[in-house]
C-alpha cells in the first residue's frame, strides 16, 4: 500500500511549524488525560462507539462527496461500502464482543504452586497513533481507532497529504464525537509526518509502503514504541487447473478494477496453467468491458490518485512492453487522463520493473505455471504478501496453498473479501507488515496482557527460601527435575 513518502530531515513547510507544535500539545494532553482515567469501563467504550457509528451514519453523503473530491472521481458505491459501512461493521462487531475481551483469563499454575491463582489482565495501552493513507483514508484511520477504543486507549490521527478534503471532513465529524483528548486528528505534509512519528506513542498503526514502514519502525525504535504495520505487496492470484476461467477472471477483473486497484489487497499478478494465459487473458478485458463499458468520465470508475501516480503505471507498461511484454488494454482508453482502464500483461519477465514492486493500480501481470508446486515456489521465491487468493482449486490444492505459503491472509474463489469479516484478524506478514487489527486480535494489539500470580495466605512458599538444601526443597528437585543422566562420551 503507498503512502506519502517521508525523506530524511524534510523541513517544515509553512503552516507546517504550527500543526507540528499542535501534535505535540496533544499528545501531552492525551498523555495527562489517561493518567487520569487509565481504566474506562465497559459502558464508557461502548458510547465512544455508539457515538463513531452515528456520526459515520450522519456524514454519509459528506463522505462520498469528500472522497470524490480528492481522487477527482470515486465510485460513490466504493466510498459507502469501504469508508462508511466498513468502519460501522467493525464498530459493531466490537460493541457485541468487547465485554468478553475484557475480562480476565484465568490461566493455569505450575503443578508446583497448585492452589494459587493465575490470571491474565488486559490494560489500555495508552496515547496509540495511527498514520494512514490516502487510498482509502476513512476505512484505514477509522478501522485502528475502534479497536483503540475498545481497548479503552486514546488516539492521534494523522492523515495523508493526498486527501485534504477528507482531513477537513475527518476532522470535523470526530470532533462533534471526542474532545481532542479523546481522539484527536492532525494534517499536514511531510515534515508533520516525520514529527508525527517521533512522538513516544505507546503503540503505533501505520498503513503504507514498506520503505516507509522502514521508516517508522527507526523512528518508533527511539522510544521502544511497539508498531502494527499493514504494509501491502505483491498478493498474487493462483487460478487452478480446473478452475473456471470466466469466472475466475471476473473475480480478479473486479478486484483490479476495485478503487481502479489503489488497493493494498488487490491481485497483484496472476498465476495461471501453462497456455491458457492468452484465454485468461481475453476473459479478463471482457469481465472488465462488462462491468465498466466505458471508463473515462464514467462515475464508477475511480481514478489514480493524483497525475505523478498515473504517470508512474504508464512507466511500468512501457518498460514491460521495452521488454517483451505483450499488453491487452480493457475497454476504451481515454489517453493521458487518470482514469486508466485495465491492462493485462503478458509474455511477462522477472526483469520488468512491474515485478519487482507492487503495482498499486489497474495493470494485471499474467504468469504461467506447469504444476501447482511451480505456482507455490514462485510465491515463495517472493515477499511474503499481505493476501494470497487462490481460484478454482481443489481442496487438497487449497489445503497445499495454506500450508506451503505464507501470507498476511486468504480468499478462496473470490478476492479480498476476508479483510471484510471483523471476526478476523487483518494484517501481514514479513514484508507486508507485522501485527493484527481487526476483531479480537485488534483488541489484543492494542491492550497490554498483564500476567498476574496470587499466592493464596495459606501457600507456604518460605518452604523454598533460604537456608537450602532442607527435605521439602530436595523432594521439588527430585520430582521436578529428576535425577543427573550419564554425559555422552565426548566425539
Amino acid at each position: 500500500m503507498k503512502a506519502v513518502l517521508m525523506p530524511k530531515d524534510a523541513p517544515a513547510v509553512t503552516g507546517e511549524a504550527d500543526e507540528i507544535a499542535r501534535m505535540q500539545r496533544l499528545f501531552e494532553r492525551q498523555m495527562r488525560a489517561f493518567d487520569a482515567a487509565p481504566y474506562p469501563l465497559l459502558a464508557a467504550r461502548k458510547a465512544k462507539l455508539r457515538k463513531l457509528i452515528d456520526a459515520l451514519r450522519r456524514y454519509q453523503d459528506d463522505i462520498v462527496a469528500a472522497v470524490n473530491e480528492d481522487f477527482g472521481v470515486r465510485a460513490d458505491t466504493e466510498t459507502r461500502l469501504v469508508e462508511v459501512m466498513g468502519p460501522i461493521l467493525e464498530a459493531r462487531h466490537a460493541l457485541s464482543h468487547m465485554g468478553r475481551w475484557m475480562k480476565p483469563r484465568r490461566r493455569s499454575t505450575e503443578l508446583l504452586f497448585l492452589g494459587n491463582r493465575a490470571w491474565v489482565s488486559y490494560q489500555p495501552k495508552g496515547v496509540v497513533g495511527i498514520i494512514g493513507t490516502w487510498n482509502f483514508p476513512l476505512y484505514l484511520t477509522l478501522g485502528p481507532l475502534v479497536a483503540a477504543l475498545a481497548a479503552g486507549n486514546r488516539a492521534m490521527i494523522k492523515t495523508s497529504e493526498f486527501s485534504p478534503r477528507c482531513t477537513a471532513l475527518l476532522t470535523s465529524m470526530l470532533a462533534e464525537c471526542f474532545e481532542e483528548d479523546e481522539v484527536a486528528v492532525c494534517g499536514g505534509a511531510v515534515a508533520a509526518a516525520q514529527a508525527f512519528n517521533a512522538l513516544p506513542f505507546n503503540h503505533l498503526v501505520f498503513t503504507g509502503s514498506p520503505r516507509v514502514g522502514r521508516q517508522v519502525m527507526r523512528a518508533a525504535a527511539e522510544h521502544l514504541t511497539p508498531v502494527t504495520l499493514e504494509l501491502g505487496g505483491k498478493s498474487p492470484a493462483i487460478v487452478g487447473p480446473d478452475a473456471d476461467l470466466a469466472d475466475a477472471a471476473l473475480r480478479i477483473a473486479h478486484g483490479k478494477a476495485f478503487n481502479a486497484g489503489q488497493i493494498c489487497v488487490a491481485p497483484d499478478y496472476a498465476l495461471v496453467p501453462r497456455g491458457k494465459s492468452d484465454a485468461f487473458a481475453a476473459a479478463v478485458a471482457d469481465a472488465f468491458t462488462r462491468l465498466y463499458p466505458t471508463v473515462g468520465g464514467n462515475a464508477e470508475y475511480t481514478s489514480i490518485i493524483t497525475e505523478r501516480h498515473a504517470a508512474r503505471l504508464r512507466e511500468l507498461l512501457a518498460d514491460a512492453q521495452s521488454k517483451g511484454a505483450t499488453l491487452l488494454r480493457c475497454g476504451t482508453d481515454p489517453g493521458s487522463g487518470r482514469q486508466m482502464p485495465l491492462t493485462v500483461v503478458t509474455r511477462v519477465a522477472d526483469g520488468m520493473q512491474l515485478m519487482q514492486e507492487e503495482i498499486f493500480g489497474p495493470i494485471l501481470p499474467v504468469l504461467e505455471y506447469d504444476r501447482l508446486d511451480d505456482a507455490l515456489a514462485l510465491v515463495r521465491r517472493g515477499e511474503r504478501p499481505l493476501s494470497l487468493y487462490g481460484l478454482g482449486l481443489s481442496a487438497a490444492d487449497q489445503a497445499r496453498v495454506l500450508k506451503e505459503t505464507h501470507a498476511g491472509g486468504v480468499t478462496f474463489n473470490d478476492w479480498g473479501w476476508h479483510v471484510f469479516q471483523h471476526d478476523l484478524p487483518f494484517g501481514g506478514i514479513g514484508h507486508s507488515g507485522m501485527g493484527s487489527y481487526h476483531g479480537e486480535e485488534g483488541f489484543r494489539e492494542l491492550s497490554h496482557a498483564k500476567g498476574v500470580f496470587k499466592r493464596q495466605r495459606w501457600f507456604p512458599v518460605g518452604l523454598f527460601y533460604p537456608p537450602y538444601g532442607n527435605f521439602v526443597q530436595r523432594l521439588v528437585m527430585k520430582v521436578f527435575i529428576g535425577s543427573a543422566t550419564p554425559k555422552p562420551p565426548p566425539r
